[in-house]
């Protein structure tokens, strides 16, 4: 173990815990900053370190994962034979002190650790294809900061399979994780630039939340580098509408086939083509009909829409 203590754990409440999460880069953190997290970005991993991030309710999800920590680790032991023991306290890398560990399990009289995960069902075929990327770069991580040779990683699936998996440290991988961890904390957290944004859903919400409304009426003039990346943008689109329209003509080659029939298969796929009924309120003749309850139920959304001619 090479790894120094940042602060012990035991009597660390949720909210300092937080807070000494802003000292660094932890494990979770290193697949947002890769671009290979599927639900955080870059940019909101650097808004979370400078302390403008939106706060983490402690939530019920959160509390299942917590409370199954046992029940893997125990399975692990049952299905390996091997030992685990807490390491209360998050750790930090003797040399690169911005790289944070708070592991789940060290495996005793080993040079190993475990990562313990919950998930539900949706991820079974994911998990049996092999590990998530982003979950195998954090076991990554915490083999940089720790100096360990291999990580396990066991996960309860939809409480209903269990699967381990051994990761082996991976030199090439330690060295990619370092220097884009060292980059994004020295040159965007400790000089206050933020990153680039990477198209994701959650860039696309902080961009937002950071600049909800628009100035009436107010213009700046961009720089002419945008020029070239609203012609790839145009040439994006148009790719996009080609392959829609080619998608739909596939579609109905499958339908007029189908006919009136519900479902059908080619090979190991099912295709279904249902008959399905819905109700919606006439919001038009109802405005018409009922102005003073329209005008009492009709809530006000405000947003930004994006144009370009």
């Amino acid at each position: 173990m090479i790894a120094k203590v940042l602060v012990n754990t035991p009597d660390l409440s949720y909210e300092e815990w937080l807070k000494y999460r802003t000292k660094g880069i932890g494990g979770s953190d290193c697949a947002a900053i890769a671009g290979m997290n599927p639900w955080k970005s870059p940019i909101s991993t650097y808004r979370d370190k400078i302390g403008e991030g939106e706060p983490i309710p402690d939530n019920e999800r959160m509390r299942i994962g917590r409370d199954l920590e046992d029940y893997v680790a125990t399975r692990f032991e049952e299905a390996t034979g091997l030992k685990t023991r807490r390491r209360n306290a998050i750790l930090y890398h003797p040399e690169h002190e911005f790289m944070l560990a708070n592991v789940d399990r060290l495996v005793v009289g080993t040079d190993e650790g475990l990562e313990c995960k919950t998930t539900g069902s949706y991820s079974k075929k994911e998990w049996e294809e092999g590990i998530p990327q982003h979950y195998e770069l954090q076991c990554h991580h915490y083999m940089a900061v720790t100096g360990y040779k291999a990580w396990w990683i066991a996960c309860l699936i939809g409480n209903e399979q269990f699967v381990c998996k051994k990761i082996d440290r991976d030199e090439d991988i330690i060295d990619y994780l370092t220097t884009i961890e060292k980059n994004f904390w020295e040159n965007h957290v400790l000089k206050r630039e933020m990153p680039a944004p990477d198209g994701s859903d959650d860039s696309g919400e902080i961009i937002k939340m950071m600049y909800p409304r628009a100035v009436p009426e107010s213009s700046i003039d961009l720089e002419e580098s945008f020029i070239k990346s609203l012609e790839r943008r145009d040439e994006i689109a148009g790719l996009i509408k080609k392959l829609e329209v080619e998608k739909k003509e596939i579609e109905q080659k499958i339908q007029l086939e189908m006919g009136e029939n519900e479902k059908a298969t080619v090979g190991e796929r099912l295709i279904t083509w249902k008959s399905v009924e819905s109700s919606r309120i006439d919001s038009k003749r109802f405005k018409k009909d009922h102005p003073d309850l329209y005008a009492q139920y009709t809530n006000k959304n405000e947003y930004r829409r994006f144009k370009v001619k």
